[in-house]
């Protein structure tokens, strides 16, 4: 017979829902993120198994034990490794859940990944998470004595994963392997000691270095690892600062979960959207001013991102495109520069007739 109070009994509901601003009002009411009813479900263990992210960070936050075990006296981390679930893997080994831990099965969080995975990129990421946070990969089942490595051998990129060597100089090989994208040299220079945050003669980290090179594998094994997205070099760059010059959509979809300081400067005092306005990225654009960043930040040079996409763009399709999306996001067109020369001004002074069009459409003087 379960003794678990009302609202606990709520709580494990809202948690099978991923009712997330429940669960909130639940726990602040008093429900408890470990009460576990007949099943040995918690809304903690829920949120592991079931992949909900916000769910788990909302328990993290509010006591979760993440010792607590299963019917199967598995942890979190194994419910979460057997579905593929990696960015609650990493959230996990965050938090510090055991990583060899053994279940009923015999298993550990590896062991399920490999034996009831299936290959896919998504296993194939928590395979790595695993074995950065030191995973035994030689581990023997404690049924059959099959290893993880054994299992594996019919998974290709899993196999790979399992055979990558740790490094003898850890910190150097994750700095090479994060701008070179070897995903499973990362791992394993992980495995070996290297610390997450280790930096090059310029500062610069392996988050960095991967968003640099446009390594999206390294950088999401990075994030899920809890990799800090604002660390910048001796440039003043940073590895969500560096999206706006490199313009890659994926890269800035793969920092988002690490909430990058979206106010953060680079060494012209400009953020992101900047420079991207100032190259043409237009898709980098239009995805970026969804983020709520700020569309009217004026820089060091005493400019906007609209002010930079007139002045030291082309005038052509690409930048008549953000001038658009900017104007539609907010962005002041009749904002100056440091001198009192409008946005309007300056494109009619470049001959940027569409833009100039544009501009007045929106009131611009």
């Amino acid at each position: 017979m379960s003794t678990v109070s009302t609202l606990d009994q709520q709580l494990i509901a809202a948690a099978w829902k991923n009712d997330v601003t429940e669960a909130r009002r639940l726990i602040n009411a008093g429900a408890n993120v470990n009460a576990v009813d007949d099943t040995v479900q918690s809304a903690f263990l829920i949120a592991a198994s079931e992949g909900y992210v916000e769910l788990l960070d909302l328990t993290l936050q509010h006591g979760a034990d993440v010792r607590s075990l299963d019917s199967y006296r598995g942890t979190a981390l194994i419910r979460a490794a057997e579905r593929g679930h990696a960015a609650v893997v990493g959230r996990l080994l965050q938090a510090g859940v055991a990583v060899d831990h053994v279940n009923r099965l015999g298993w550990t969080a590896l062991h399920e990944a490999v034996l009831l995975g299936k290959g896919t990129p998504q296993y194939v990421d928590t395979v790595r998470l695993l074995i950065a946070a030191g995973a035994d990969r030689n581990k023997p089942a404690e049924r059959d004595g099959i290893t993880p490595v054994q299992a594996a051998r019919s998974q290709t990129e899993v196999a790979a994963v399992l055979a990558t060597k740790l490094p003898s100089s850890p910190t150097a090989a994750l700095l090479a392997a994060a701008a070179a994208g070897d995903a499973n040299q990362v791992a394993a220079a992980l495995a070996a000691g290297a610390p997450l945050e280790s930096r090059d003669d310029n500062l610069r980290t392996a988050l960095l270095l991967a968003s640099l090179n446009d390594r999206v594998e390294v950088a999401r094994l990075l994030v899920a690892l809890g990799a800090d997205p604002d660390a910048q070099d001796d440039r003043q760059d940073s590895a969500w600062l560096v999206t706006g010059v490199t313009g890659s959509v994926a890269m800035l979809e793969t920092l988002l979960p690490a909430k990058p300081d979206l106010t953060l400067r680079n060494r012209f005092g400009g953020i992101s959207v900047i420079p991207a306005s100032e190259r043409g990225h237009v898709d980098y654009v239009r995805r970026v001013v969804r983020t709520g960043i700020n569309v009217n930040h004026v820089n060091d040079l005493g400019w906007t991102a609209l002010l930079e996409a007139i002045i030291l763009g082309q005038g052509t399709k690409p930048w008549q495109d953000i001038v658009r999306i900017l104007v539609a996001a907010g962005a002041d067109p009749s904002l100056p520069d440091a001198d009192g020369i409008t946005p309007l001004h300056h494109a009619t002074n470049r001959g940027y007739t569409d833009i100039a069009a544009l501009l007045r459409s929106a009131g611009a003087r």
